[in-house]
């Protein structure tokens, strides 16, 4: 298993600085990791920095409450994807979720999906401590019908990260057809190899030099 080639090197503090993302791009380059996620006001230097490798540049869009106009999502995403992002990570609208109107869940993505035409990968955050299971498997079907590429577990910013439990229920409910990422609290090597031995395609972690070069 290439653990590497599972991780999305991550940096979504309001405060990294130019010179904190140039370090974390430096990293995955080094490391080949499968992404470098930041938010959106860095992506054009991500996508300039690792411009002829094979680690994707990837911004979050909606981030970290999803619960803005979705014409505002789907802008920021198809600003991103302009600026050279092939992966994004959306927050999805978590208080259409609780009210379970998932018709309103699967606009919104797919007005993401439209925005951005192919251009990026899509994920979708579910913020799985906010929701029952119920709603979590509901979540994750919106997502596939509305065209979206994986589903995610977190944004690491809320009450909760991700647990073995939500994984598996998500790969249980979009199958194989879809990726399932892992996020929010994954520090070390059996944290990660955890997830994916639950469903987990990539894990979401700022810790990624710490999990793949840990010996245990």
């Amino acid at each position: 298993m290439e653990l590497n080639r599972y991780i999305d090197h991550t940096l979504l503090k309001p405060a990294a600085t130019r010179a904190d993302i140039a370090k974390l791009c430096a990293e995955a380059k080094e490391y080949r990791f499968a992404s470098v996620c930041v938010n959106s006001a860095h992506i054009a230097e991500v996508a300039a920095a690792l411009a002829g490798t094979d680690v994707a540049p990837c911004c979050v869009v909606g981030f970290p409450l999803g619960a803005m106009e979705t014409e505002a999502k789907a802008f920021e995403a198809a600003r991103a994807a302009a600026l050279g992002a092939r992966e994004i990570d959306m927050v999805m609208d978590i208080g259409a979720a609780k009210e379970g109107d998932f018709a309103r869940v699967e606009a919104d993505i797919a007005a993401v999906v439209s925005a951005i035409q192919g251009r990026a990968k899509l994920k979708v955050i579910l913020e799985c401590c906010l929701l029952t299971d119920e709603e979590k498997t509901a979540a994750c079907l919106a997502a596939k019908r509305a065209g979206a590429d994986f589903v995610k577990t977190s944004t690491g910013f809320s009450t909760g990260g991700a647990t073995e439990h939500d994984v598996a229920l998500m790969r249980a409910a979009v199958g194989d057809d879809m990726g399932v990422k892992a996020s929010g609290g994954i520090r070390t090597r059996k944290d990660a190899l955890r997830m994916i031995a639950a469903g987990a395609s990539r894990i979401g972690a700022s810790a990624g030099i710490a999990i793949v070069t840990a010996k245990d």
